[in-house]
């Protein structure tokens, strides 16, 4: 993986935040790390460094209201991909995280290493969840594929087709005439859609339905 230029940490504790930063530093050598206490703060690293490459947001950071200030970030910077860090990690909160456009979400029980597992997910355009959030998810995870695919939209769909072509981010950004950092957006956007991690997982997915680009 290239190193991250710039992540963004918006959390008002400074312990974890310190204890975070002590142990992803040493892995992320020559990431600058941008930190936020309140979303005051938040909002002028945002504005001053749109071009950075993950946001960790803490839910209750002050001047938060529930899920406000991730929506706000994904309509107003959309480039930048967003992982939440909490300390509630029941099966609702992370369902309406993700629904609401995170690309991950790291309890703040999990293990540093795991931290940085799903911050390196994330920053391949992969969606990373905790392990018993993705099992209580499994039992259903067939009956409503159909619908998943339905809900994309048809650029979405168009890429989805081009993963299942085996093409590379680079080549379907060239073909659409786009940057590459949209298609990882995109891609983002498609895993959350279909309830998977990354491109194996969504071709296995769409396959279950026999699709082609023609049906759409």
């Amino acid at each position: 993986m290239i190193q991250p230029e710039k992540i963004i940490i918006a959390d008002d504790h400074p312990l974890f935040r310190q204890a975070l930063l002590g142990t992803l530093k040493a892995k992320l050598t020559y990431t600058t790390w941008l930190e936020a206490e309140t979303i005051e703060e938040l909002n002028q690293q945002l504005t001053a460094h749109n071009d950075s490459d993950l946001l960790l947001l803490d839910l209750n950071i002050p001047g938060a209201h529930g899920f406000n200030t991730l929506i706000h970030v994904r309509n107003h910077f959309p480039q930048i991909p967003v992982v939440i860090v909490s300390a509630h990690e029941d099966h609702d909160t992370i369902s309406k995280a993700m629904e609401y456009g995170a690309a991950g979400f790291v309890p703040k029980s999990t293990p540093v290493n795991d931290i940085y597992a799903a911050i390196v997910a994330v920053l391949s355009g992969n969606i990373w969840l905790p392990a018993s959030f993705e099992q209580s998810q499994g039992n259903n995870s067939k009956s409503n594929v159909a619908e998943r695919v339905a809900s994309l939209t048809q650029q979405q769909y168009r890429i989805l087709m081009m993963f299942a072509q085996g093409m590379l981010n680079k080549q379907i950004a060239y073909d659409l005439n786009v940057s590459e950092a949209t298609i990882k957006a995109h891609a983002t956007a498609i895993f959350r859609k279909l309830d998977v991690r990354n491109r194996t997982q969504a071709v296995i997915t769409i396959a279950q339905l026999n699709l082609s680009e023609a049906t759409f």
